[in-house]
């Protein structure tokens, strides 16, 4: 995964996230952080430009994570995480202040953002081999524990839709998932197989109170499912893959419209049955490029959008 973040293909611009705003349907406002920065749009992805012009830089600034605030239409919070440290707007990416998190800079890998947000204004930040950061003010200051993290090499971030109640957020890393239920204070690493990572992706249910699910993806081991909240975990064996799954999706409606999506061997799967079968995003599409990332503004509803970044540097509206 670091190779993934640091290298440069010749004539390529890799996608490596998006993020929407709330009123995405409304306004199309979207964000894609690349090899040469972050990008905003206003047409849905039509359309883009860098939001990057006020620091002035020299070169480009490798973006490899973006979230926006939940109420991004009001506050215009936007928070880009970059190879030395974390950048956040408060103006929809007009003008930047700059977060340093240590010396040396680490290379910030994933970002993700407490549903509460609004109230406790926390976010996380997750780095290559420097662990867990949190901020507890819209992002202006950071501090890290990681007390029980053995694997400092962060891969994914997912926080628990009940984080105001709970405290709870999941860590996917090269050799395991770790679970965090004090906001990141200290971690206990879930029973996931050490032998099937690299973990690239976690999605954790929007019902996870109740239903206690989480769906995480392996870079060659396929897809897995844990119904008690990371204490067992099994295969899922309807999505028979055995490359990347980069990204999971799964639906807000979850688990009455059990939907998930996976962006696996450079295609997109839709299963709705909870993993038990799976197809084709939509068959008739035929990317100019690998699909890197992915967002779903309003859900996974047939025929909603879905944004797809793609290895080429260019974002699909489908």
């Amino acid at each position: 995964m670091t190779d993934e973040f640091n290298q440069e293909s010749e004539g390529e611009e890799v996608v490596y996230a998006l993020a929407a705003s709330p009123d995405f349907a409304k306004t199309g406002t979207c964000f894609s952080a690349r090899q040469s920065g972050l990008y905003r749009s206003d047409d849905g992805g039509e359309t883009w430009k860098s939001v990057y012009e006020s620091l002035t830089l020299d070169m480009p600034l490798v973006t490899t994570s973006v979230v926006v605030s939940p109420a991004f239409p009001q506050d215009g919070l936007v928070y880009a995480g970059t190879n030395g440290g974390i950048l956040r707007s408060a103006n929809g990416g007009e003008t930047w202040e700059v977060a340093v998190l240590r010396t040396p800079s680490p290379l910030v890998s994933a970002l993700a953002i407490s549903p509460d947000f609004a109230n406790d204004k926390t976010l996380f930040a997750g780095t290559m081999e420097d662990g867990v950061f949190r901020s507890t003010d819209q992002g202006t200051e950071w501090v890290f524990w990681n007390f029980g993290l053995y694997d400092p090499n962060i891969l994914c971030l997912v926080v628990s839709p009940d984080y105001q109640t709970d405290k709870c957020l999941f860590a996917g890393t090269e050799n395991a998932i770790f679970l965090s239920r004090n906001s990141a204070h200290s971690w206990k690493e879930t029973s996931f197989p050490l032998d099937r990572g690299p973990v690239l992706s976690v999605a954790i249910s929007p019902n996870f109170t109740r239903d206690r699910t989480l769906f995480a993806g392996t870079d060659a081991h396929g897809l897995f499912c844990s119904k008690d909240a990371g204490k067992t975990w099994q295969p899922v064996p309807g999505l028979n893959v055995t490359s990347s799954i980069n990204a999971l999706l799964i639906s807000p409606e979850y688990p009455t419209k059990a939907e998930i999506l996976a962006l696996a061997e450079e295609q997109l799967f839709i299963s709705r049955d909870d993993g038990l079968t799976w197809s084709d995003w939509r068959k008739d599409i035929k990317f100019e490029g690998n699909p890197i990332a992915v967002a779903a503004p309003s859900g996974l509803s047939a025929g909603s959008p879905l944004l797809v970044g793609l290895s080429t540097g260019s974002v699909v509206l489908i």
